[in-house]
């Protein structure tokens, strides 16, 4: 069963090879880049790891204010449709309500199917299109979702 961990600076080559594994050439985030989003104000990242213990998937999320940001998603070809990138959502939506985001918004590419149904049936709505704004040439769809607020909880 593919579990998370949060993802530090020391995981930025970790991240950066997911990436490579995940997007196209021309998409793909080096260890730097990595490291560098990690350490901007507002940003976490996780981790999905497999049943048999190896990296799958990542997050990065960004918390603004009253709103939340997903930089980057993906999961492994090999691991895909298996619940990692549902749970990888799940918590990065969850750990910004945390942060006081009201909303979470996103990029994903016009035809890529796959990740439109997960935002669909995760309660996202188009909001907006950015043209061409893939190497490829290629549209994204700018996706938003309300988040429910979670309570403080007493230590």
């Amino acid at each position: 069963m593919t579990h998370l961990i949060p993802a530090t600076i020391a995981h930025a080559s970790v991240l950066a090879a997911l990436h490579e594994a995940v997007f196209p050439p021309g998409e793909r985030w080096s260890a730097a880049a990595m490291a560098e989003q990690l350490g901007l104000p507002g940003t976490f990242g996780l981790l999905a790891i497999s049943a048999l213990e190896t990296p799958c998937g990542l997050m990065l999320a960004r918390v603004a204010a009253d709103q939340a940001e997903i930089l980057t998603l993906g999961v492994t070809p090999i691991q895909r449709r298996q619940g990692a990138a549902r749970l990888l959502l799940q918590q990065a939506e969850h750990r910004a309500a945390q942060a006081g985001a009201v909303a979470m918004f996103l990029e994903v590419a016009k035809r890529n199917n796959a990740a439109r149904l997960l935002y669909d049936r995760s309660g996202y709505r188009e909001v907006g299109r950015r043209r061409r704004y893939y190497l490829s040439g290629e549209d994204a769809l700018v996706l938003k979702r309300d988040l429910t607020p979670v309570a403080a909880t007493a230590c």
